[in-house]
């Protein structure tokens, strides 16, 4: 007889939480400064997390001064699409309740940190009141439905809008929790209809899903759980999908158990079969995630560890459709958003770079004043991207230069500096985030700055590397996916440094060395570029020269062999 293991007790908090509600109307009612140790796992599923600022300063007697106690708040916000009123209602929010700032998240949603407990519900009600929530957006469920981008306003990428927002929708859990405890709707206020998706005990992970174009991989469609990336017929109609599943980048230093992984396609799909594979999915999830272990609870672990050949079977049993495995999949491509972009309806786009995705007004810099000013003055649409930019939309041809001088009046330049830039992204880390074991976003300029003299020493600027860096091995800036993936390692700021991830996205790399002080990053990536740069092709990357070069020869390189 198998041994049976003890359920997390994140599981038993989810049982025994009539829905999602736990105590956390007790809080809100009697002015709490946070909730309850049980309720802290709860609220995500509301959108947010309890934090600490781990900046705060102490008194002579070794007492905290501030308010130990905050909050990051996130929007579901499926494709990261906003109309102009929408983002000005985070820009007004981020004045109100959010010290002044915004956050851009890799998938495509807008969060914002330090928040009090006293302010959730009116920021919650002001966020619904433009038809958006934060509803799901963390916890054991689906989350931010992300989706490619289209600043050309091309009407096959078009089409991806209604599915973003179905699956978004559909995969919502059916609590009236939400409604009852932030948005006071008391004809809401009833017994909850059953969750035939995720029952009382939800998922037992996370669940990230994404959607675009077959060959365009702008939102790194294999770092998600689920994915479907569509083809279209003679007509430029969707006809159907090809399906992945099991990607997850999460892992946890010197756990081997732990790691992570690249999503396996599972084959393609007629364009009628999109709600029951999605379902058959992330039931399978459901049913087959590890509930014992939460490092080890993602999909990608099943996958793993039973088999793409049964997880396509199960899928297949579950929604009564087939896949096809012999269609074959076009070349990725991620295609170049950044700057003025022409749109298929004669207005423009421009695509604004903002690196780590932290909207606020810096010295000299007035960054978050300055797109205030625009997107409300031009009355704008938002799309935010899976690398923390913006790309702006509906700009009138002769605004072009009105909107250039405005942003020229604010100091504030939307071009990426150099294209180390363009798709380096960086983790929140210290001092909001509880699992940050040293920095990441506040180090990032400093050590891109320092990256980018080595690639202007040995000349290597038109096949500049994906850098993207965390301050913890959990993944969120999707380092493992990246050509160079910097990992926070060791608090006093060490790291581990990953190669081997290429530029479409389309698969991990591994550690190639281990404990490396912030200051000797540099360094160590000086010693791999002249190896790329003496023995690689004249137009190879470097996430591909890596891997044809042996990883290993890269650890005895740097050390960690």
């Amino acid at each position: 007889m198998s041994e049976q293991k003890e359920l997390s007790e994140v599981e038993h908090i989810k049982t025994a939480s009539r829905g999602l509600r736990g105590k956390i109307g007790t809080a809100i009612e009697t002015g709490a400064d946070g909730f309850e140790e049980d309720d802290k796992q709860l609220i995500k599923f509301h959108g947010m997390y309890q934090q600490k600022d781990r900046d705060r300063r102490k008194d002579d007697a070794g007492e905290f001064i501030e308010n130990p106690t905050s909050f990051m708040i996130r929007g579901r916000i499926p494709g990261g699409r906003l109309t102009s009123d929408q983002y000005m209602v985070w820009d007004d929010l981020a004045d109100k309740f959010g010290g002044g700032a915004l956050r851009l998240t890799t998938r495509q949603s807008i969060q914002m940190h330090t928040i009090l407990l006293k302010d959730l519900k009116p920021i919650m009600q002001a966020v619904h009141k433009v038809n958006l929530s934060t509803m799901g957006a963390c916890g054991d469920v689906v989350r931010n439905v992300t989706q490619a981008l289209n600043p050309w306003g091309n009407k096959e990428l078009a089409q991806l809008d209604p599915i973003a927002q179905l699956l978004s929708d559909h995969f919502k859990y059916k609590s009236n929790a939400y409604a009852e405890l932030w948005l006071g709707e008391s004809q809401l206020n009833k017994e909850d209809e059953p969750d035939p998706i995720y029952g009382t005990t939800y998922l037992p992970r996370k669940f990230k899903i994404a959607v675009t174009l077959a060959g365009n991989n702008s939102v790194d469609i294999y770092t998600n759980d689920m994915g479907f990336a569509a083809t279209l017929d003679a007509n430029g109609n969707i006809d159907g999908y090809f399906a992945f599943a099991g990607g997850g980048l999460g892992m946890t230093h010197n756990k081997a158990e732990t790691y992570p992984r690249a999503a396996d396609l599972l084959g393609w799909i007629p364009e009628k079969d999109l709600i029951s594979v999605a379902e058959g999915i992330v039931t399978s999830h459901r049913d087959f995630g590890d509930r014992t272990n939460r490092k080890h609870a993602r999909l990608k672990y099943v996958l793993a560890e039973k088999g793409v050949e049964w997880f396509r079977s199960e899928v297949e049993r579950r929604s009564g459709a087939k896949f096809d495995i012999d269609r074959k999949l076009p070349k990725w491509e991620t295609p170049n958003y950044l700057g003025w972009t022409e749109r298929a309806d004669g207005t423009l786009a421009l695509g604004f770079h903002t690196l780590s995705g932290r909207i606020k007004d810096f010295p000299d810099k007035p960054l978050k004043t300055a797109l205030k000013d625009i997107i409300s003055t031009f009355k704008l649409n938002v799309q935010v991207t899976a690398d923390q930019d913006l790309v702006l939309m509906g700009i009138k041809k002769e605004d072009k230069d009105k909107l250039e001088s405005k942003l020229k009046e604010y100091n504030v330049n939307p071009a990426s500096p150099k294209p180390l830039y363009d798709r380096a992204l960086a983790c929140p880390a210290l001092p909001t985030c509880g699992l940050a074991l040293t920095e990441s976003e506040r180090s990032f300029p400093q050590l891109l700055e320092s990256i980018q003299k080595v690639i202007d020493k040995l000349d290597l600027n038109d096949r500049a590397p994906i850098v993207r860096m965390t301050g913890c091995p959990n993944g969120c800036a999707r380092p493992y996916s990246a050509e160079i993936g910097i990992v926070g390692q060791q608090a006093g700021g060490k790291y581990s440094l990953f190669f081997g991830g290429n530029p479409e996205g389309t698969k991990v790399g591994d550690y190639v060395a281990k404990k490396v002080p912030f200051a000797d990053i540099p360094v160590q990536l000086e010693k791999a570029f002249e190896v790329w740069k003496k023995e690689g092709n004249p137009d190879e990357r470097f996430g591909d020269f890596a891997a044809r070069y042996s990883l290993d020869k890269f650890r005895e390189l740097l050390g960690a062999m």
